[in-house]
């Protein structure tokens, strides 16, 4: 019987991980559960699986949740402090990191400096501290495995015995996919006009806000390609990214003999987190099995970086090192959030970003607090700029 603390419970892989353990509850059970401000859902997810721990990172809303519970079993915490005490503890062999945006760096940092398995689904992790996170991941022996679908594909891809972290053998490249979300085939004309509504309705994956507008801008794809190099000790220039509608091949690998091999399913998180969970093993995952005749055609294309820019930025920032990567971060954070809330445009993401980058000096990373204070300034930054702008 395996413990998992599973950081953010309520989003959209924290369902799929959660679907994953009631189907082998001979497997896997829950120590911990977190998330932000979602008390509703949190008090259903704390009596239906009675975890030793529920952690809040809002502390009003572990008060609130703490009443709502009750006298039942499950301690209540809140706080981040609380966050990296519940992904260390020494009862926890698994530990899936879904906390969405660069808050789920530190208890994410503290399960690997506590040698977890880790089933990474957080980004900000590699892109903010890449080279420090990896120091960390060989340095106390943790097992780090990637759960985002395109991650997951690549590592399936790779030579057996091929470990994350080393760089692997006979590869030429790796072919990042991505669906090019809702607005692929959009007049650029019309991209002024782009309501969040819009954004956020993505065709093929259910996903939160943030992500989904990290979909329709295709910074997500930037931000993963940031992720694969660290992941994979790879370059930028070793990646392609590859526009594929309909999500069945989720990335592919091709070699020095001419083979290329791909990982394809229907497009549903289980998948991943299964593998990810029982690896090296299988396990069901409860997803429908892909039918190919079904499917009758897969689409490739180059993926247009004047189309979508914020490409062209995550492989500058990747070039340029340092903490231009948490700066980028930071600056799409900030942007995505003033755009959900309806006060910039969509075409606005891309050049708050731009404008981020040049103007806030990136520095040598030589330890956690540098990467902070960078991510701090490019938000302070992010925040002067949007009370200029008016949609």
């Amino acid at each position: 019987m395996l413990h998992l603390t599973l950081l953010g419970a309520t989003g959209s892989i924290g369902s799929s991980t959660l679907d994953l353990v009631s189907r082998h509850p001979d497997r896997y059970t829950i120590y911990a559960l977190t998330a932000n401000t979602n008390v509703e859902e949190m008090v259903r997810l704390c009596e239906r699986f009675q975890p030793q721990f529920a952690v809040m990172a809002d502390t009003a809303s572990a008060a609130q949740l703490k009443f709502c519970l009750g006298s039942a079993t499950t301690q209540v915490l809140s706080g981040e402090e609380s966050l990296s005490e519940v992904a260390s503890d020494a009862e926890v062999d698994i530990v899936v990191a879904a906390i969405v945006g660069a808050v789920g760096l530190m208890p994410t940092l503290a399960a690997v400096k506590s040698g977890k398995r880790v089933l990474l689904a957080n980004k900000e992790a590699l892109v903010m501290a890449g080279s420090l996170f990896m120091d960390e991941v060989v340095e106390h022996g943790a097992t780090l495995l990637p759960v985002d679908s395109e991650h997951n594909a690549i590592f399936q891809c790779l030579p057996s015995g091929y470990g994350v972290g080393s760089k692997p053998s006979g590869v030429t490249k790796i072919l990042l996919t991505g669906s090019g979300g809702p607005f692929r085939e959009l007049a650029l004309s019309e991209f002024d006009g782009v309501t969040p509504e819009q954004a956020i309705a993505h065709p093929n994956w259910d996903m939160g806000p943030k992500i989904s507008v990290d979909s329709a801008t295709m910074m997500n794809k930037g931000l993963e390609l940031i992720e694969a190099c660290w992941l994979f000790d790879v370059d930028e220039s070793d990646i392609n990214i590859v526009l594929h509608k309909q999500s069945i091949i989720h990335s592919l690998v091709a070699y020095n003999d001419g083979s290329v091999l791909a990982q394809m399913g229907n497009p549903d998180m289980r998948t991943p987190i299964a593998h990810a969970l029982a690896w090296p093993e299988r396990i069901v995952s409860g997803v429908e099995p892909l039918d190919l005749v079904r499917v009758s055609q897969l689409n490739f294309e180059d993926a247009d970086e004047n189309r979508f820019p914020c490409l062209r930025l995550a492989r500058a920032a990747f070039r340029q090192g340092g903490t231009s990567m948490a700066i980028l971060n930071a600056a799409n954070e900030m942007a995505v959030e003033s755009f959900l809330a309806k006060q910039i445009k969509f075409v606005e993401i891309a050049k708050l970003i731009e404008k981020t980058l040049e103007n806030i000096e990136a520095q040598v990373v030589d330890d956690l607090q540098t990467i902070l204070a960078d991510d701090f300034r490019a938000r302070e930054y992010v925040q002067q700029q949007i009370k200029h702008l008016a949609v």
